[in-house]
């Protein structure tokens, strides 16, 4: 029922698409169903009228020379913005207003790796809290801000577990939108305060994600969102491209070569199949070379919907009631769940959970190895790896990328009850050595 009232949406958006002005978004040519592969011009559309199947960005990608293309794009910025032949962006982004997200740190973690019983230099940690909102959000937002330009949008918005508010807030302050965004209410106080600060209007919904979710799609029918662009919702084919820039930077800091194996979080699934789409474009491109890959999916037990139907063997994901520290994955009835299935099957990866002790001492662990201080969504990642790792089913001879997504200071609340002063003492060597700490 929810996927046909969200379709009734698209048809009336599809109805009204001889008003939309012709939009410049690059090499994209339109929309396609992922399901009947119908076809769909460049507009605000989320759904495909003829089946109620999600829709995603199709390309006239730049088939020809690699090794041009390859050049071309390591002469680009240090951003994301050096795949603008790729994505669904106008020629001269770059030179728009933009928070310029992306080209963070791949870190090879060798100590990590040596805990975790990995051969040296084959395990590396994508660390996108070096982003502008310190979350990989800021990449899928940068994506969408472009389009709500192309639409005419003057409102941007979102349904959000935390890190994307933060990061719509702070692009559209950026780019002078109005923002307006939802949240659940009882939300980490340090993301609260993060998507406010940006003088946006942030609200609180009574509720877990997918009530929030329900909620926007239900505003986005009504008069009263007129003019609004839904970063995750009617923007979502758009916002979606924004993930694949982690395969491009991934590859491409590997020397553009394919990973062996990744190591992915979800929460809706977007960020996981979009992955999949950008290492599958690399190679039709001629970018990398063809090789296989496994893809494995990370969740929280208190909200594993994806993981369970995964272990089961079913191809349809059950909804969940979220109950779980690792409040960004929180999303119960997540969109791209079936897509997630068939993309850990296909490469023969797989999906797995960790309780939220087991979170805890994940982000612990790897603060201590790697000096990186992970949300719980990365404690999710790190967590879930060592326990494919021990079940023989992440191989430790490969190379493995593992993502982490956002800044632990957004979660401070996960770890500080475990993470205190050593000893309080007072300002003497005396009571330094009594303390035991003088080593």
């Amino acid at each position: 029922m929810r996927r046909k009232g969200l379709a009734s949406m698209a048809v009336q958006t599809v109805a009204t698409q001889s008003t939309t002005p012709s939009v410049d978004l690059g090499p994209a040519s339109g929309l396609s169903c992922r399901e009947c592969g119908t076809k769909f011009p460049l507009g605000p559309i989320f759904a495909c009228a003829e089946c109620f199947g999600p829709l995603e960005v199709a390309y006239d990608l730049p088939l020809g020379d690699p090794e041009a293309l390859r050049k071309r794009i390591e002469a680009g910025p240090a951003n994301i913005w050096r795949y603008a032949p790729l994505l669904p962006v106008p020629a001269d982004v770059a030179d728009k207003p933009n928070l310029n997200p992306g080209w963070t740190k791949l870190v090879k973690a060798d100590n990590l790796a040596r805990e975790l019983g990995v051969e040296q230099g084959k395990l590396f940690v994508k660390d996108d809290s070096g982003n502008p909102t310190h979350s990989f959000k800021d990449r899928v937002v940068a994506q969408a801000l472009e389009a709500a330009r192309a639409f005419g949008f003057t409102t941007l918005s979102c349904s959000s577990t935390g890190n994307l508010a933060g990061a719509v807030g702070a692009a559209a302050a950026r780019a002078g939108f109005r923002s307006c965004v939802f949240i659940p209410h009882d939300l980490e106080q340090g993301k609260v305060v993060m998507a406010a600060v940006y003088g946006g209007e942030l609200v609180g919904i009574e509720g877990n994600y997918d009530d929030v979710n329900r909620f926007c799609s239900e505003l986005i029918g009504d008069p009263l969102g007129e003019g609004w662009g839904f970063v995750n919702v009617n923007l979502r084919p758009y916002y979606g491209e924004g993930s694949k820039t982690l395969a491009y930077e991934i590859c491409e800091q590997l020397g553009w070569e394919l990973p062996d194996q990744l190591v992915v979080p979800i929460a809706s699934g977007s960020q996981l199949t979009k992955i999949d789409k950008g290492l599958k474009e690399l190679i039709a491109l001629g970018l990398v070379a063809d090789k296989p890959y496994k893809i494995f999916g990370a969740q929280a037990e208190g909200c594993s919907p994806v993981s369970a139907a995964f272990k089961a063997g079913h191809d349809v994901v059950r909804p969940q009631k979220p109950n779980t520290i690792a409040k960004s994955l929180a999303i119960g009835n997540p969109a791209d769940g079936p897509y997630v299935l068939d993309i850990a099957r296909r490469t023969g990866g797989a999906v797995e959970d960790v309780n939220d002790e087991q979170v805890v001492d994940a982000i612990k662990l790897l603060a201590r190895t790697e000096g990186i201080f992970a949300e719980t969504a990365g404690g999710v990642t790190v967590g879930v790896t060592k326990k494919l790792i021990e079940a023989g089913l992440i191989d430790p001879a490969l190379t493995t990328v593992v993502l982490n997504t956002g800044d632990g200071l957004k979660t401070l609340d996960a770890v500080a009850e475990t993470s205190q002063a050593t000893a309080t003492i007072k300002p003497s060597l005396e009571a330094f050595r009594s303390a035991g700490l003088a080593g």
